[in-house]
């Protein structure tokens, strides 16, 4: 297992006074209850500082505080790494990201659905909804992935594939699905086996371990959920392991993935990816598609799996990251980002909803940015 590689942010060329800003924020804003929690971890040149954790292990005022070793629910930023399974699986011959989905996933070719290639689902432009019509039914059913697997297979496409980039989390489960055919594990099974436990993330898995249960710190949900059976804290979800947002983590297990990423596919002596899957996954993945709208492939683009900052768009990962950033955002109020640029990582984890939190989280981001000196 690769080492963690701690160091002191001066000594990765982090001004550490001006990183402080961004723990000092991230406290403030627990004490003031705009997050119930934080943990956070930024690196540069292939070492990361100590990761630092913030607020309490539940939203209730009383609930205890947040343990060093606390675990987050990390929610789209789990895509990038189903993506990477599936990356794995062309490094190694066994399938071209234009070959249709069909011939893998074979159901999947109903209601005109013949012609989506693999490029499509990993560039949210197959058509296919970001969720199912009847997602809070199965839901509260309680119904496995394999549900939504087969749910997805029977829609019809919302618009030509290839044609119109829409953000579409069941296309990650139909990548879940071509993992498993090809490789015959299940998509939670591959990632603990091929990623994180070469990379050491031992403390990641995709759905719960039932027995790190009490270090999980539980999201804020809308009032009208607490009561329900099936939102993001209640045992089904956890235990679901949806290949578009059931990741559950810490920040120094994602600090690793950051590193590797950075570092070309690499974690200490353990290469995971290419060189070359690494240039293709962060590179602009819509700029070859003719029918994409202009817009959309030059101010809003896709790799493979990540997104690249939009600089100037709002939902950018911060104002002073540049067009070869890439990461992503996550519902449950995470946001994960690289910058080759700069050779540096944030890792940012919280409790609060996206919808209320991802401009709070910018901001961290900006400090982080800043801090590199």
């Amino acid at each position: 297992m690769p080492d963690f590689p701690l160091a002191k942010p001066e000594a990765i060329g982090l001004d550490p006074a001006r990183l402080q800003r961004a723990y000092d924020l991230l406290q403030r804003w627990v004490e003031r209850d705009k997050l119930p929690a934080a943990g956070i971890c930024v690196g540069r040149r292939g070492k990361a500082v100590e990761p630092r954790m913030f607020g309490r292990l539940r939203p209730e005022a009383k609930a205890p505080p947040l343990p060093k070793d606390a675990l987050f629910l990390i929610a789209s930023p789990t895509k990038p790494v189903t993506c990477t399974a599936l990356m794995m699986l062309v490094e190694r011959g066994e399938l071209t990201i234009e070959e249709k989905v069909a011939t893998f996933v074979p159901k999947f070719a109903a209601n005109g659905k013949q012609d989506v290639q693999v490029r499509h689902l990993l560039t949210h432009t197959s058509g296919l909804p970001d969720m199912l019509p009847n997602n809070e039914e199965l839901r509260k059913a309680h119904k496995p992935l394999s549900a939504f697997v087969e749910e997805t297979c029977k829609l019809p496409l919302a618009s030509p594939p290839g044609t119109k980039v829409v953000y579409q989390s069941m296309g990650i489960a139909i990548l879940g699905e071509i993992v498993h055919q090809i490789s015959g594990l299940t998509i939670q099974e591959f990632l603990r086996k091929e990623i994180f436990t070469p990379l050491g993330m031992n403390d990641t898995s995709l759905g719960w371990d039932p027995a790190r249960k009490e270090r999980i710190a539980a999201v804020r949900v809308p009032p009208e959920l607490e009561k329900a059976d099936w939102h993001w804290n209640s045992p089904y979800w956890l235990a679901f392991g949806a290949p578009w947002g059931g990741l559950i983590s810490s920040p120094a297990d994602w600090a690793r993935f950051c590193l590797m990423m950075l570092n070309r596919g690499t974690l200490g002596d353990v290469r995971l990816l290419s060189p070359a899957t690494v240039r293709a996954m962060t590179a602009n993945q819509l700029a070859p598609m003719p029918l994409v709208p202009e817009e959309e492939r030059r101010s809003r683009p896709w790799g493979l799996g990540w997104r690249l900052n939009w600089p100037g768009n709002p939902s950018s990962f911060g104002d002073l990251l540049g067009p070869r950033c890439f990461g992503h955002w996550g519902a449950t109020g995470t946001l994960v980002w690289m910058d080759p640029e700069t050779d540096t990582f944030c890792v940012l984890l919280t409790t609060e909803p996206q919808a209320d939190s991802s401009r709070m989280l910018a901001r961290v981001s900006n400090i982080v940015a800043g801090a590199v000196m």
